[in-house]
């Protein structure tokens, strides 16, 4: 939001998904969605249209995509405590039952919801395996107000956790999605989410990846961990609480890759270190994939390629469709 107080002029997000100006009409009919950076004295600024509208005909591209498959959105609201949440599917318009991958948010205060326009490695799946791609803005999102927004302080994996939760279970009631192959995916903070995800239910979800996951809040960045949780010398209690190592006692039975660069600055590859520790001490199976020299980003267009295929690979498998072994029986057997 930003506020221009000579000409009284207020910019700020309308829906939770789309963002305008309240005071001047800069919405055109095939924009939904805007980012705007403006100048020090508010008097100019550069507007960027971010949705699915190009400036182009793009004819060679339309004619080259005429015959594939395109991912299509749809925004629906889910009602949980007591407000709303969004949550965006890509999908296809076909009557067949598809699969479900979930994606959780790369850390708290992200829109993972809105108008803008995305093509990511999840649209391989979407496009090519029918699998359905759903993102949820909880509580802890942004642009719903700050009693969203601070409701996941000092209770970070708990709430967060639980709207996901409960999103699933809503989707995987619609009678296109098969609710046995359901999938977990998550990065940093988002591949926190997914571990937590997959611990909460042996039923709910039949894998997960988590690239580069927080595991112990103790070994993460101070400027974060100190804003939701304190300082650690007088709450060191809730670091422990809300840390992963301390929710794994059982053994579970889904599959579950992690990822992780050894030079990740953000994310020390001590996480994965000491995750992958505990699962061989409980037994539980898991595939760890290590990419050396490789930050929290995956720069090596080889080392991407290869990390972006594993996965697509890896949730197809877990899609596939298991029939139950039959045998032929014979009169007099």
């Amino acid at each position: 939001m930003t506020y221009d107080e000579s000409a009284n002029a207020v910019v700020s997000a309308g829906k939770p998904f789309q963002r305008k100006c309240v005071t001047c009409d800069l919405h055109k009919q095939q924009c939904s969605y805007y980012s705007a950076v403006f100048s020090l004295n508010i008097q100019s600024m550069i507007l960027t249209c971010r949705d699915s509208l190009t400036l182009e005909n793009n004819r060679d591209l339309k004619q080259a995509l005429k015959d594939r498959k395109a991912p299509r959105r749809e925004i629906r609201t889910l009602e949980m405590k007591n407000y709303e949440n969004s949550i965006p599917y890509f999908f296809h318009s076909n009557n067949e039952i598809i699969t479900m991958m979930f994606c959780s948010r790369s850390a708290p205060g992200i829109q993972s919801v809105g108008d803008w326009f995305q093509l990511h490695w999840e649209s391989v799946l979407i496009s090519a395996d029918s699998v359905i791609v759903a993102r949820l803005d909880g509580r802890g999102s942004r642009f719903q107000g700050q009693r969203v927004l601070q409701a996941i302080h000092q209770h970070l994996g708990i709430t967060d956790v639980e709207d996901h939760i409960v999103a699933v279970q809503s989707l995987v009631k619609l009678p296109y999605i098969d609710g046995s192959r359901v999938g977990v995916y998550g990065k940093g903070y988002g591949g926190f989410l997914a571990t937590l995800l997959l611990l909460s239910s042996d039923t709910l979800f039949k894998c997960g990846v988590a690239a580069a996951p927080v595991v112990d809040w103790k070994l993460y960045g101070s400027a974060f961990t100190e804003r939701y949780f304190g300082f650690p010398t007088k709450k060191a209690y809730k670091y422990q609480i809300f840390s992963l190592l301390p929710n794994m006692t059982r053994t579970y039975q889904h599959k579950f890759l992690i990822m992780h660069g050894t030079a990740d600055a953000t994310v020390h590859f001590q996480h994965s270190a000491e995750l992958v520790k505990l699962l061989s001490t409980l037994n539980i199976n898991y595939t760890l994939q290590i990419f050396p020299d490789e930050g929290h980003e995956i720069i090596s267009t080889r080392s991407r390629y290869y990390m972006l295929t594993s996965v697509v690979t890896f949730f197809r498998e877990c899609f596939q469709e298991v029939f139950p072994v039959t045998k032929d029986t014979k009169e007099g057997q």
